[in-house]
Formats: C-alpha cells, sequence, structure tokens
C-alpha cells in the first residue's frame, strides 16, 4: 500500500471515530434528559401525563412506568431501574424503607387522596350491624391510617399512643365486635361483594369506579397528613431534572387539573 492511499486510510477511520464519538455524546445527552417515574395508574399517571407538555418545552422526556402495587416502585428506584416514583405518602415510606433497609428520600408533596370506607350493602355507616366484616388495607401504614379513620367515626377506640402505625392488637374497645379482614389494598374493591364494608385508598377505589364523595360512607378530611409525594434517591434529591419535575407537579397547571378532573376526590397538597 502507497503512502497516499495509507493516508485516506487513516484520514477516513479518523472521521469514523469521530462520528462515532459524537453520536455516543449524543446519546448520553439524550439520555440524561429522559425521566423514568414509576407511578400507579391512577391518579398518579394521569397526573404525570398532564405535566409531560410542560417538561418537554423544558427538554425533558418524561417516561412513565406503571405498577400496581405498593412493594415494586420502591425496589424498582433502590436498583435505579428508574429515576423517581410518584404513589405513596410519607409514612408508607418511612414504614417500607425501615424494614426493607433502602434509602429513599420525599423531595416534595403533590396530592392527598382521602381514605374512604365503602359498601355495597349500606346506604349509611348508621345501617353497619353488630358482627358485620370490614375489610382493610394489610400494609402497616395504611392499615393503621384506616382504624385511625373508623375511630374517628366512633366505630372503635385504640389504646393510647397507638400513633400511625396502630393494628388490629392495638384495638382497645370494638363495641359492635367488628370483625376485621386484612387484604392487599389493591384487592379491596373486590371485596365488597363479600363484606358490609371495605376501607379502600382512593386510586384503587377511582379504578373501580366509585367516587369518594358521592359512594363513601365515611372519609377522611381535606386536612389528612397523608401527602403523596415524589421519591427519590438520597443522592438525587438536588437533581435539577427531577427538581423541575416536582414543580411542575407543584404547578397551578396541576392544581386545577386535579380540581377539575376528581372532583374532591383527590386534593391538592401544595
Amino acid at each position: 500500500m502507497n503512502i497516499k492511499k495509507l493516508l485516506v486510510l487513516i484520514s477516513a477511520l479518523i472521521v469514523v471515530v469521530a462520528f462515532v464519538g459524537c453520536a455516543s455524546q449524543q446519546e448520553v445527552a439524550k439520555s440524561d434528559n429522559v425521566i423514568k417515574i414509576g407511578a400507579s395508574p391512577v391518579p398518579h399517571a394521569e397526573i404525570l401525563e398532564e405535566i409531560k407538555p410542560i417538561l418537554k418545552e423544558q427538554g425533558i422526556e418524561l417516561e412513565i412506568i406503571e405498577f400496581t402495587d405498593y412493594v415494586t416502585p420502591n425496589l424498582a428506584l433502590d436498583s435505579k431501574e428508574i429515576d423517581a416514583n410518584f404513589f405513596q405518602h410519607l409514612p408508607y415510606l418511612e414504614s417500607f424503607t425501615r424494614e426493607n433497609n433502602l434509602k429513599l428520600s420525599s423531595i416534595g408533596n403533590v396530592h392527598v387522596e382521602p381514605l374512604g370506607l365503602y359498601s355495597k350493602k349500606l346506604g349509611s355507616i348508621e345501617e353497619l350491624k353488630d358482627s358485620a366484616q370490614i375489610a382493610i388495607p394489610n400494609d402497616p401504614t395504611n392499615e393503621g391510617r384506616a382504624l385511625i379513620l373508623l375511630e374517628n367515626n366512633g366505630l372503635i377506640k385504640l389504646k393510647e399512643n397507638s400513633g400511625l402505625e396502630a393494628t388490629l392488637k392495638d384495638i382497645e374497645s370494638n363495641p359492635k365486635n367488628i370483625e376485621f379482614k386484612e387484604v392487599e389494598a389493591a384487592q379491596l374493591p373486590r371485596t365488597l361483594e363479600d363484606v358490609d364494608a371495605s376501607v379502600i385508598n382512593t386510586n384503587y377505589a377511582i379504578e373501580a369506579g366509585l367516587d369518594l364523595t358521592k359512594d363513601a360512607l365515611l372519609s377522611e378530611g381535606k386536612e389528612s397528613p397523608y401527602a403523596n409525594i415524589l421519591v427519590v434517591r438520597p443522592e438525587d434529591e438536588k437533581n435539577e431534572n427531577l427538581i423541575k419535575v416536582l414543580k411542575a407537579l407543584q404547578s397551578d397547571e396541576v392544581k386545577s387539573f386535579i380540581e377539575k378532573k376528581y372532583g374532591g376526590a383527590v386534593v391538592p397538597a401544595f
């Protein structure tokens, strides 16, 4: 091979390497602006869909990964399969991370989903008979939350200082001898055919076609401390793109969307 041909070949190789390097940099830049967030289908994923155009204007592509349980989204975040999650309240996050030895952080509140007691057999709470069966969530914080709802409405009395993570063992007085069934939160709407009433998380109630303001026999007030939060890994608490996601979730546009879409079943918490 003569010198001229060798120089041409070397030049071609340099161009190819430069092109590949440029393409790789573009891919890195593109992936840096893709944010993957794990969310429950309703209302979390619906709210996230609403902020996609807001983020797109800022150069951020939002990818929503839907989960139908309360365990996988935190495990997926910890293992870096997603960049953030949006499905839970702070008491649940604190309980879950403590029990599973994880380090995850909330960077802000978005909305409250008031817990409700629903029934297909009762027209009002006054119709609840002795020895009635009530289904409640079986995860620690939502079970305590359900029991507090029932206590606040005079159906049971909990031991003093039982706290947000109260369990059936903390029931001090049960004048109606209510029989409680502990059920996975996602399955609670299905129990309505079998029990007298069920305490159901609003996201699952909405999926089942239940309206908190019309169908619930009892519900938490808007002052509920269980605000749903945007959760990240500790090292990403100040990540600029994730802060932009939070600001979009706390925008006037989202507040208006929540109020119009859910009519009081979901309440802005910012």
